[in-house]
């Protein structure tokens, strides 16, 4: 298997990352595509990846340059905050080998951080686990990146989505691992998540438009927080997912006008 990782001024979170790629209780090959990091992220990645190629302009050209660069069959999209639980690999390479009609696999993500609002974000997060709606595959056969192209350059949010829910339009299944990974959010704040996700939003419009774009209902998800046992930080929740759907919808507006 090899695992691609985009990465760019992610020395804080890199190191940890990659040493969970080297912990993997199976050898994987690891790629580290740069665009043009300003701080230690090249320095860390030449000390634990096979390959490091420098590219960009956004994270969909960065996988997309790893995985066509990758030897495995099996290709990993692993975020340098995340860190991947040790037998994901081993997991992926069995699930691969015994089933000739699987495509993707989810693992399951859950988050940590700093502060109240990462942790409003860890129980967000938990009540999504199991969700179609909300999940997203990212282990894929390599074959089946090269039938649907692998990612979509012209997206530089909800790419993810859009490549998983590609491969699955081809026919193929979609799994899930039992062994997660974790989000490293860092010190979250409202104001970051609003800003992150406003330049997400520039890309809604285009994500919208395509035959396999997802709905953004959560009324699911707002069910299954624990609004008896934490009402504070299920509030915490109700308020995160406010600010960054305003976020998204003026960062729609923002690409629309741009565009017109």
């Amino acid at each position: 298997m090899t695992v691609v990782v985009p990465t760019r001024d992610s020395a804080r979170t890199l190191e940890r990352c990659l040493v969970s790629l080297r912990a993997q209780t199976v050898p994987v090959e690891v790629i580290v595509v740069d665009n043009a990091s300003a701080d230690g992220t090249p320095e860390i990645a030449a000390a634990y990846a096979d390959t490091v190629l420098a590219g960009g302009p956004e994270r969909s050209a960065q996988r997309n340059l790893g995985w066509r660069a990758a030897s495995g069959d099996v290709v990993a999209f692993v975020d340098s905050d995340m860190v991947l639980s040790e037998g994901v690999a081993a997991e992926a390479a069995e699930a691969f080998g015994a089933d000739p009609g699987l495509g993707g696999l989810v693992i399951p993500e859950e988050s940590f951080g700093q502060g109240f609002w990462a942790r409003a974000r860890a129980v967000e997060k938990h009540a999504y686990l199991g969700d179609p709606a909300v999940e997203a595959a990212r282990i894929f056969r390599r074959t089946a990146l090269a039938d649907v192209g692998g990612y979509d350059e012209g997206l530089s949010a909800f790419e993810d989505w859009d490549l998983a829910d590609r491969v699955a339009a081809t026919g193929r299944a979609i799994g899930r691992t039992a062994s997660g990974v974790l989000h490293d959010e860092g010190r979250l704040t409202l104001r970051s998540a609003y800003r992150k996700r406003r330049y997400y939003g520039r890309w809604l419009p285009a994500y919208r438009a395509r035959p396999t774009a997802r709905s953004f209902g959560r009324g699911g998800t707002l069910r299954r927080l624990p609004l008896l046992s934490s009402p504070v930080v299920a509030a915490g929740v109700i308020v995160l997912k406010a600010t960054e759907t305003a976020g998204l919808l003026v960062g729609a507006r923002d690409g629309g006008r741009g565009r017109s």
